[in-house]
């Protein structure tokens, strides 16, 4: 798969494209771009994503902490596991947002040779979202492309999307979030020094630095699956802001103590992906009680695990 920074960088024909954030990479997306990629190469062309980084949502209407569902990163590895030739992440700002959707469907001809454009059934491009469907079908005719519909794909009888996802994951339902994207939701990030309480408890953590604009399910302690490097590991996370010690942070911490793990993490990364959620955080009489409760989560969770393959 070859990524690129921005529509200006490529230089392709006869491609076969769809557009859209794709935050998540979710079920929906992975439907609409199975399609896309199965179509491309059945013609032997290209099959190509463009999406954005800032979101839309975010440039347009502002945001009120973090956000995303997945990094532009790891947006791309997972677009790229689904068979795409081509990823673009091209910078969303308002200078975009203002460019009418005939000027943006011409650059797309110019830079891609654009052959067929895939989209979900609200979508929408261009100045005052003016490019709905039968204008792009408009475009399509008279510039030579065709324009192709998929219908929504539907959980429960419910649309799926980002925002479903993230209504999920506010309240901690990482249950809901995991049928919804086709896997579990992960968090990644670095092992940071924290203040050494677990160890002291002799309950150790990982205290776990992720991406400041990766949205984290709700406050609360969760089963989870650890990896580091191609190893695999049961873990017991808490998300949250550790009111028996302090409470008084305003953002959320992620800790987690991995099953049957000695050694060192400092300076790792963690891929922690959520697959249930044990209870909610709360605040304790006692550190003993705390501790009484830990081991239970721990031995909730280890019989949890038996039941999990990992993924």
């Amino acid at each position: 798969m070859q990524l690129l920074s921005s529509l200006d960088s490529a230089n392709a024909d006869g491609v076969w494209l769809t557009i859209g954030s794709f935050d998540g990479v979710h079920r929906g997306h992975q439907e609409i771009i199975r399609q896309l990629a199965a179509g491309a190469h059945a013609h032997a062309s290209p099959a190509v994503v463009l999406t954005f980084y800032p979101h839309p949502a975010v440039v347009l209407r502002g945001s009120n902490g973090p956000f995303y569902l997945t990094s532009p990163d790891e947006r791309a590895v997972l677009l790229g596991k689904l068979d795409v030739d081509i990823v673009i992440i091209q910078r969303f700002d308002r200078q975009l947002a203002d460019t009418s959707a005939r000027d943006f469907v011409l650059k797309l001809r110019e830079r891609l040779g654009l052959q067929q454009l895939l989209v979900g059934h609200d979508f929408t491009l261009g100045r005052g979202r003016e490019g709905d469907i039968p204008t792009l079908g408009r475009l399509g005719r008279e510039l030579g492309f065709e324009v192709v519909v998929n219908p929504p794909v539907l959980l429960d009888g419910q649309v799926i999307s980002s925002s479903q996802i993230r209504a999920a994951l506010s309240v901690g339902n990482v249950e809901s979030a995991y049928r919804l994207l086709g896997r579990p939701y992960r968090v990644t990030g670095e092992v940071v020094p924290g203040d050494g309480r677990g160890r002291m408890i002799g309950i150790p953590t990982a205290n776990l630095k992720p991406w400041y604009e990766q949205l984290l399910p709700g406050a609360g302690v969760y089963v989870c699956q650890a990896r580091i490097g191609d190893k695999v590991y049961g873990a017991a996370a808490n998300v949250g802001v550790r009111p028996t010690f302090d409470g008084s942070t305003s953002f959320l911490r992620v800790e987690a103590h991995l099953l049957d793990f000695q050694g060192n993490l400092y300076g790792q990364n963690i891929q922690l992906d959520f697959l249930a959620r044990l209870r909610d955080e709360k605040k304790f009489t006692s550190v003993q009680a705390l501790v009484v409760q830990i081991l239970e989560d721990i031995a909730h969770a280890r019989k949890l695990l038996t039941q999990t393959t990992p993924t």
